[in-house]
């Protein structure tokens, strides 16, 4: 910006003249600023609300459209826990079946005798296996239960800890040495498919040999060796196998832990879980409510019609307390009577008052106890919330009966039916709203991209007036400077006149 020297002459003060002269065009620039400045705002709160929406679409939603919302609430009693544990997936059948656990799964282990040949000195890890006795590099091989075989290197170099690594790495399974007892251990997965036997050189030195046993079947020496079993269980007298002591049957994951006495059943009932599924709906309907008040309140929010956001001269004259409170006034009347608030609000109401046939039955969400304060008893922005009659939470509607639960434990299909229906008809209907165009993104409910393209003109037209004003005070400072000049020479003139007619006077 030039550095202008003006009303020397004259005496005039021209840089207030001028902004007179231009306060018109810089009155129009400042309100197109407020208006880009609450454009802004407006973007940001629709971003809020495309969120919030986007939120519930994905959230609570598209859970409700889902039968495994309902079908996995399921409630299971074991009659001994003690022996089995049983969860029901969404296969599970409701209804009483029985359990008897004939064996347990066993993991194949097999465990060394004491190194060091019972002499008192005691090993760690880091011992070296040459101290045990081992000497140069040998073999053992593990073979497994179905004949494959696998090799480790055994090499008195090799430190315990290394052996039990380098050894469970070669053949997957498990090698460790217990300090404590000065033993090492071995062990596989648990299952007869897991089970192994080993052989190969330096196996006495490390206390793996192959078990002795007197005439009567008692432990002489060696390693002791436990076989690898599979568990066997009868479902509803129908015998099943497992590596491993967990079982999928019936839609049922049945978990055993101890076998039962001969002749023992365990009974397991499997029912629906009219609390599970209870809380489900009810979570929809907080997730509902919390996005249609959010909404309402938007839309009836108090007028801000002779608001408009502050200059930065406005806000000096402000303290920070009132910039806050006269910002806040206007951007919580953003939403007030928006028109496309009120059409995404419009097909949510409708989609929620819609009735459903199941079973050749209309359903309303009134036939559940589900309903509307209406707008005369609601407070305001919960003229759309709905409540559950019986909600403990809600202490409008807690006395009421509690028909949805009923529904639920008499009939639970059709209350599933209704609120997928139900569901999937909202979900539906939002997603036409988020549908993209030449106005708007996918997965968006507001014009974003006619909002950017506003914003855009509305920046062009503040530097289109930024240029005018620039323009504007150019011409006037030029007329103002030729005044000056004019002033000046004249002021010479006189000022030499007078010198003239001085002289004459002598």
């Amino acid at each position: 910006m030039p550095i202008r020297l003006t009303g020397i002459a004259s005496g005039m003060d021209t840089d207030a003249m001028v902004k007179e002269l231009v306060s018109a065009y810089s009155m129009k620039k400042t309100s197109i600023e407020k208006k880009k400045t609450k454009m802004e705002w407006t973007k940001e709160a629709w971003k809020d609300m495309n969120s919030k929406v986007y939120g519930f679409y994905t959230g609570a939603l598209s859970g409700m459209r889902m039968a495994t919302t309902f079908t996995s609430q399921k409630k299971v009693t074991v009659s001994d826990p003690s022996k089995v544990s049983v969860t029901a997936g969404t296969g599970a059948t409701n209804g009483t079946q029985t359990i008897q656990v004939k064996q347990l799964a066993r993991a194949a282990y097999l465990t060394g005798e004491k190194v060091g040949g019972g002499t008192n000195t005691k090993y760690d890890k880091s011992t070296k296996l040459s101290d045990l006795g081992v000497g140069n590099a040998g073999n053992i091989t593990v073979t497994m239960a179905d004949g494959t075989t696998k090799v480790a290197t055994i090499d008195g170099s090799q430190s315990i800890d290394e052996f039990c690594k380098d050894f469970s790495q070669a053949t997957g399974l498990k090698a460790k040495f217990d300090a404590v007892n000065q033993r090492f251990v071995i062990n596989a997965e648990s299952g007869l498919e897991n089970d192994f036997t080993i052989s190969g050189d330096f196996l006495d030195k490390v206390g793996l040999q192959e078990e002795v046993k007197d005439e009567d079947g008692n432990h002489v020496s060696g390693a002791v060796k436990q076989a690898a079993s599979n568990a066997k269980i009868l479902v509803n007298g129908a015998e099943y196998e497992s590596e491993s002591n967990t079982f999928n049957v019936n839609g049922m994951t049945i978990n055993a832990s101890g076998v039962t006495a001969e002749g023992n059943e365990i009974v397991v009932s499997v029912a629906a879980d009219v609390d599970g599924i209870y809380n489900k709906i009810k979570d929809f309907f907080k997730d509902y409510n919390e996005l249609i008040n959010f909404m309402t309140k938007g839309y009836n929010a108090e007028s801000a019609k002779d608001y408009e956001p502050l200059t930065d001269e406005e806000k000096d004259e402000m303290s920070d307390t009132e910039v806050e409170k006269w910002e806040k006034k206007i951007k919580d009347s953003l939403f007030r009577r928006d028109q496309q608030l009120s059409s995404i609000m419009s097909v949510m109401t409708t989609s929620m008052s819609k009735g459903y046939q199941i079973n050749g039955k209309t359903y309303h969400l009134s036939s559940f106890g589900i309903e509307t304060m209406g707008f005369l008893n609601a407070a305001d922005g919960e003229q759309n919330a709905y409540h559950i009659a019986g909600n403990a939470d809600d202490s409008a509607y807690a006395s009421k009966t509690d028909k949805l639960k009923k529904m639920i434990e008499e009939d639970p299909e059709t209350v599933q039916e209704f609120f997928k229906n139900l569901a999937s008809d909202l979900y539906s209907t939002l997603t036409k709203k988020m549908g993209s165009s030449s106005l708007s993104s996918a997965l968006t409910i507001y014009n974003d991209k006619e909002m950017d393209n506003q914003l855009k003109n509305i920046e062009t037209s503040i530097k289109d007036w930024e240029k005018k004003i620039t323009t504007y005070e150019d011409k006037w400072y030029d007329k103002f400077a030729q005044m000056e000049k004019a002033m000046t020479e004249l002021n010479a003139q006189q000022t030499q006149l007078s010198s003239l007619l001085g002289m004459g006077g002598n």
